[in-house]
């Protein structure tokens, strides 16, 4: 997916001493050490530091344009920095509300760079109490580039290119993933940028992943998506056609079913972009300030795992991992965004780090539990899911097995500001059909979404359809609405809801 806008170091030998004595004596430098400072690997470190030797090792290869501190891509080019600028989008259209309720505002409504500063300094803030509380708790922060030498080796190599050899009982990659180019389109490197950076542009990126292209929509910036095939791949797909319609009413333009061919710096400045329509063949050009990669991959590559036979999916590059998150090779483990079939979430990666390490103390044989995870994508129109997609549903038990209670509702606040409210949507995927009523999935999308579905994700705990309609609502709010919902899809009855 893109979104575009217009507005070496060799090898050195390693103490040969010293392996051969770390060998006879069973001796480490640290009991465990953590390759990869993001949320996942902080966690993982400073739950280990009680009665353990703990290190971590963090180094970010700059991006074309940008680099940052400690803290991986959430705080930094992530949720962090992407929530703030969605709320800045927010309050635009707060703003503009303002005057349906009776506020007086004078003048143009407009956006300045402001918003840019003030979210650095707070992601600058983080690194440096991230930093803290490493020492704090006495966790040995280094900021090196790890790589593997065997199962209890890692090589270390700073900005200058110093090698440090440290040893220790359990190896811990936590490295995550980052975004790459698609070095085959000419022009994509030398000419386009990638989330890495959007976050930390000097100026507005002008006119230029759907998160991104909904907070740029949202402050003013002319912003189009091109999409290879569908959007949000793995959620429910017609919560997902719900998200795009609400972001093409809001002035989000897509390009369905496109691919790029190549982008070219105009004598002007400008950037053209020519596309392919994979539908039709037909090829299309269109001129933009700003080119947005969206594509990430794992950051596994550089780790040297080959040399120790670690399995990887040579699809998606990712590390194969057990329940446990132990890797092929005894005594490493990868969890978070690098682990195959794991959910790519900065709240899972902080459990099942603070879970492996306990694991691996001795303190608790608990294993992370990835069914059920609750999410939010942070569009215009937010959309928060549990559980299954009506798809998975229908996949894993069958169509006839479930039932789908949904209901299309208005908030309060879109009344008197007389927004549209035809993506309002809530689906209570799913239930099954004759037994005790099991939810299998919730599904929301309107305000405060993410809100709405952290407090219901502690139902799936083994919470049925009956103990959900039992629950009382609170009034008014878009939440009690997920209580309210008693209207089959099965029915064909109209699902609006009406009254308050």
């Amino acid at each position: 997916m893109a979104a575009f806008c217009r507005g070496r170091h060799r090898w050195k030998k390693i103490n040969c001493l010293h392996i051969f004595s770390r060998k006879l004596t069973g001796k480490y430098d640290y009991d465990m050490l953590v390759i990869g400072g993001g949320s996942g690997g902080l966690a993982c470190s400073k739950e280990a530091q009680l009665g353990q030797k703990v290190a971590v090792l963090d180094y970010v290869e700059p991006s074309a344009k940008t680099k940052w501190g400690l803290g991986g891509t959430c705080v930094n080019v992530g949720c962090i920095p992407k929530k703030l600028m969605h709320q800045a989008a927010l309050l635009g259209t707060a703003v503009k509300d303002a005057q349906k309720y009776g506020w007086q505002i004078p003048g143009t409504i407009t956006h300045d760079a402001t918003m840019a500063e003030a979210v650095q300094n707070h992601v600058k803030s983080l690194n440096w109490g991230h930093r803290v509380q490493l020492q704090d708790r006495k966790v040995k922060y280094m900021n090196l580039k790890g790589s593997l030498v065997d199962e209890h080796t890692v090589r270390g190599l700073n900005k200058a290119g110093k090698e440090t050899i440290l040893t220790a009982k359990n190896i811990v990659i936590a490295t995550g993933g980052r975004p790459k180019y698609p070095t085959n389109i000419p022009g994509a490197v030398e000419h386009g940028i990638t989330s890495d950076d959007i976050f930390w542009l000097k100026k507005s990126p002008g006119k230029v992943a759907l998160e991104c292209a909904g907070f740029l929509t949202g402050i003013g910036l002319d912003t189009t998506v091109m999409v290879r095939s569908i959007a949000l791949r793995g959620f429910d797909q017609q919560m997902a056609g719900l998200v795009t319609d609400y972001m093409e009413a809001y002035g989000t333009r897509f390009a369905w079913k496109s691919v790029p061919n190549r982008v070219d710096k105009l004598p002007s400045g400008a950037l053209q972009v020519t596309w392919t329509n994979t539908q039709t063949g037909g090829e299309h050009k269109d001129t933009f300030d700003c080119v947005l990669w969206a594509v990430r991959a794992p950051e596994t590559k550089a780790l040297g795992l080959d040399k120790l036979g670690i399995q990887l999916n040579k699809e998606t590059g990712k590390i194969i991992v057990g329940a446990d998150e132990s890797a092929s090779v005894p005594n490493i483990y990868a969890f978070g965004d690098i682990g195959e079939g794991r959910p790519e979430l900065t709240p899972t990666a902080i459990k099942a780090g603070k879970l492996l390490a306990r694991r691996l103390a001795g303190q608790s044989a608990e294993l992370m539990n990835y069914d059920n995870v609750p999410t939010t994508v942070f569009t215009p129109l937010e959309y928060s899911c549990v559980g299954l997609s009506e798809e998975e549903a229908e996949k894993r038990h069958g169509k006839d097995r479930i039932e789908v209670y949904h209901a299309f509702y208005k908030p309060l606040e879109f009344t008197v500001a007389e927004r549209d409210a035809s993506q309002c949507y809530i689906k209570q995927v799913v239930c099954e059909r004759g037994g005790n009523g099991k939810i299998l999935g919730l599904h929301f999308t309107g305000p405060n979404a993410g809100e709405v579905a952290q407090g219901f994700a502690m139902s799936f705990c083994g919470a049925t359809y009956s103990h959900l309609v039992q629950t009382v609502g609170i009034h008014p709010t878009c939440a009690e609405e997920v209580v309210k919902v008693h209207i089959t899809k099965r029915s064909g009855l109209d699902a609006t809801v009406t009254g308050c």
